[in-house]
């Protein structure tokens, strides 16, 4: 029986090139792993896998009656609606450990790093597998991604020395031009509809039994941005609506002026000033300085929602 690797719901680079890396090194261990993904890849995303000769993965819609790893989640409300009638045999993450359980001791690499792949190059390391050059190109990309060029606080010095060593397996030198030339295909928002612009990069979260979404947009300049930001304002106040939501907030991040403005959709907006001490005016808030969801976000808001 083959092994479905897999993301997160809405998958972005890594949680599609860490499946990718993940199930190439278990394949080559001697289990048969197939990658998988739970949703269409993102622009950038199919930049990464074209650059370097990649197909995306097989779309997995059910776990029921398969054995599967996830990888880049361990959060219920991120995998797959059935996965308890999964068998689950590791978590490969860079996030909190999330509420995921099992029945049976299962493999696990969940490590305080900016990214999926970091971990995942270190498992190559401790197998003594060598990472082929494609997979070394897109868990590059995925590091650079992650790390907004290592901008993010998530960045650690982990995530930068399997950058520069993954550069090296790939044949790429100039890693900032790199993740520049991704972050240019991530800006592209014209002709893209409203919905999917908030959904490129989004997650649902249990915050003391209240269910909340968080999106986020990373582009060079929020003015790529002006034009359709009114519309994302209304899109999120449908997203809000629809599965039992509370809140929808949805970032837009500006990886130059290394900030976000906030666009907020919520019963009760106060929660963001509980959260970041700034009050919104008009369902938005700028957070100087604030690029990262997993770390300077989501604790945030977890903290605001059980006081």
């Amino acid at each position: 029986m083959a092994v479905y690797i897999f993301g997160h719901k809405s998958p972005d680079s890594d949680a599609v090139c860490a499946a990718i890396a993940l199930a190439d090194l278990k394949t080559k261990l001697g289990v048969e792993s197939v990658p998988a993904m739970q949703g269409d890849p993102t622009p950038e995303t199919k930049f990464i896998l074209d650059r370097f000769g990649f197909s995306a993965p097989e779309f997995l819609g059910s776990g029921a009656g398969k054995q599967v790893i996830l990888v880049d989640h361990s959060d219920l409300a991120q995998s797959l609606d059935d996965l308890k009638e999964a068998e689950i045999l590791g978590i490969v993450d860079h996030h909190k450990l999330g509420d995921v359980t099992t029945s049976s001791p299962l493999e696990a690499w969940i490590w305080p790093v900016g990214c999926t792949c970091t971990v995942i190059k270190a498992m190559y390391g401790f197998f003594g597998v060598e990472i082929p050059k494609n997979i070394a190109g897109i868990m590059l990309c995925s590091i650079l991604s992650d790390t907004v060029i290592f901008k993010s606080v998530t960045c650690t010095d982990q995530d930068k020395e399997a950058a520069e060593a993954l550069g090296k397996i790939a044949g790429e030198s100039d890693l900032k031009a790199l993740g520049m030339e991704m972050f240019t295909v991530k800006s592209a928002v014209e002709g893209t509809p409203t919905r999917d612009l908030v959904f490129r990069d989004f997650k649902d979260f249990n915050m003391s039994g209240t269910k909340v979404g968080i999106g986020q947009l990373e582009v060079v300049d929020l003015a790529i941005l002006d034009a359709v930001k009114p519309a994302l304002a209304e899109e999120i106040k449908a997203v809000k609506a629809e599965e039992g939501r509370h809140s929808v907030f949805l970032l837009l991040t500006d990886i130059m002026k290394e900030g976000s403005e906030m666009l907020i959709a919520s019963d009760d907006p106060s929660v963001v000033e509980k959260a970041f001490g700034v009050a919104p005016k008009e369902n938005q808030v700028w957070l100087d300085g604030v690029m990262s969801r997993k770390k300077q976000v989501v604790p945030n808001f977890e903290k605001a929602f059980a006081g």
